[in-house]
């Protein structure tokens, strides 16, 4: 009688209790893993030049040439647009951007508040006259929740797409838990694979992890201190039958100006990116260096940005 009394009980103390402690929003699906990438190195190869100018508080634009010894050399045209509004200090609306490169292929994208709390993006991808990809996704972001639903491809003559949703909710301030499920639909054949997640936040370190049918993606992301940051990643695909390990860190040096990032992974990867400011010029150069032992390749960049 009385485990059915406090089963009775459970409900109203949960919505009590949630009244009582303020949790925050946990964020997008797709940023679960954010702090520990960060932490690695983008791999760089040839020499960049990347000039960077604001028309107005709105509107700026960048040019990018990129000289490679690998593949084909290429030119990139950025521009893009923000709007007034800033419910948040790392959030302005409405925000456009299109990258189109010398061989006429366009990237674009949108991003629109409908609401307080619900945003839509729409991605276009065209490779040169040929049409790619295009996607519209709608967001809701609740005092202690996300739910997201993204409709990529879709061909009604062709009876095809993918429907993707994910769910997010925070169950302590530093506990979220939460879901993805992937629809897909080709020529008769329809799929669906679901995938859980989950997300621990301390103060100085993040350990999140997704599990599903297609394997698990687990990353560990330390803060030591102001200067160094540390990462690890582990990835197991079962499709494929492959496990992954990537290790990386991340060093601040304020007083230099110097940001360097490296790596090594399971497949005998590594790689290392140096970042230097010189002020008050606005300029930043960027040096790196990528060798994967076990394939016997080596390839190296330089990067130089302006504005």
């Amino acid at each position: 009688m009385g485990n059915i009394v406090a089963m009775a009980a459970f409900p109203a103390y949960w919505t009590a209790h949630k009244k009582s402690v303020t949790l925050p929003n946990p964020g997008s699906f797709d940023e679960l893993h954010k702090s520990c990438k960060d932490v690695f190195p983008q791999q760089m190869e040839g020499v960049k030049l990347i000039i960077n100018k604001p028309l107005s508080s709105h509107l700026q634009v960048s040019h990018s040439i990129h000289m490679s010894t690998v593949g084909q050399s290429n030119y990139h045209f950025n521009a893009k647009y923000v709007g007034d509004y800033q419910p948040s200090p790392a959030e302005t609306f409405p925000m456009m951007s299109g990258d189109v490169d010398n061989a006429g292929s366009l990237n674009a994208q949108m991003i629109y508040l409908l609401a307080d709390q619900i945003r839509s993006k729409a991605v276009f991808q065209t490779y040169r006259s040929k049409f790619l990809t295009w996607q519209i996704d709608g967001e809701y972001r609740g005092d202690d929740c996300t739910v997201t639903m993204t409709l990529g491809n879709p061909d009604i003559l062709n009876e095809s797409a993918i429907l993707v949703t994910h769910f997010l909710q925070s169950i302590t301030s530093r506990l979220v838990l939460g879901g993805e499920l992937v629809y897909h639909q080709r020529m008769g054949e329809e799929g669906a694979i679901f995938t859980m997640a989950g997300k621990y936040s301390a103060p100085n370190w993040v350990a999140t992890v997704n599990i599903g049918y297609g394997g698990a993606h687990a990353s560990y992301y330390h803060k030591a201190n102001e200067q160094i940051q540390i990462g690890a990643e582990f990835e197991a695909n079962t499709r494929l039958q492959e496990t992954s390990f990537a290790f990386g860190y991340h060093l601040d040096i304020p007083k230099a100006n110097v940001v360097f990032k490296g790596s090594v992974d399971s497949s005998w990867g590594v790689g290392g990116v140096l970042e230097k400011k010189l002020p008050p010029l606005p300029v930043t150069l960027a040096l790196g260096a990528f060798m994967n032992h076990w394939k016997n390749k080596f390839h190296c960049g330089f990067n130089i940005m302006v504005g």
